[in-house]
């Protein structure tokens, strides 16, 4: 048996479970958006944080990290119980193609693994916050940016999230002009580096603290036009 999972937030820098090959890549037609609220990890109910989500976008793509687990029924087994535990906060999965870097005609991956919560009007984006109670939805670059700077949970605080995923993707040789834009309105609301902000430069911390409560196993479907979700 072998799985793959796509990562484009903490799964980038800190995937945290047993794999047995990584490639650098992206994913067609959807973008990296920060409308996810996080309340066990780096935030809590009262003060939740923001975190990744994946937006379809026709012309779009996301750069990222996909892992590839294999060698037995246990190992796979290991890894997908993490990724569940993990990845509680999202209802469901879905697949999407993968491309390696430097492939653009035909997907390298198919059948690649990525958390999502559903959208009601996926055509459109448009959030049934009802139906899916972590999905914060967009606000001004300035809100967002008072929000990360200020949420913390049981893992450590959203700001540390942010710098960690725009070193990351600077390390892969992809930045996302997005998370270095918010990251830089970070850095502003907090004002100087006394109050723990990690530079551009530095920052090699993997997340550490308790892992989520689990949660019964997702469902898989198979949904193109589905926001997905990566803590």
């Amino acid at each position: 048996m072998v799985f793959w999972v796509f990562g484009y937030g903490s799964l980038v820098w800190n995937p945290g479970f047993d794999y047995d090959d990584k490639m650098i890549g992206y994913i067609k037609n959807y973008r990296r958006v920060f409308d996810l609220a996080c309340i066990d990890h780096r935030g809590t109910p009262e003060d939740p944080a923001r975190t990744c989500t994946l937006e379809y976008k026709e012309g779009a793509v996301c750069w990222g990290a996909v892992y590839c687990v294999k060698g037995g029924e246990e190992k796979e087994r290991l890894a997908m119980a993490y990724l569940e535990n993990r990845e509680c906060e999202y209802d469901q999965k879905t697949t999407v193609e993968f491309f390696k870097e430097g492939e653009t005609s035909e997907a390298t991956l198919s059948g690649v693994i990525v958390y999502c919560i559903l959208l009601v009007n996926s055509f459109t984006s448009t959030p049934d916050k009802e139906s899916n109670k972590y999905y914060l939805g967009p606000a001004p670059l300035e809100d967002m940016a008072k929000q990360i700077a200020t949420a913390t949970g049981p893992c450590g605080n959203n700001r540390d999230y942010i710098f960690l995923l725009e070193k990351a993707m600077f390390d892969i040789g992809h930045e996302d002009d997005m998370v270095i834009e918010l990251a830089n309105e970070v850095r502003k609301v907090l004002g100087n580096t006394g109050l723990g902000i990690i530079p551009k430069e530095s920052s090699s911390n993997r997340l550490t603290g308790p892992s989520h409560k689990p949660k019964s196993p997702h469902k898989l479907l198979h949904l193109p036009e589905a926001i997905a979700m990566d803590t």
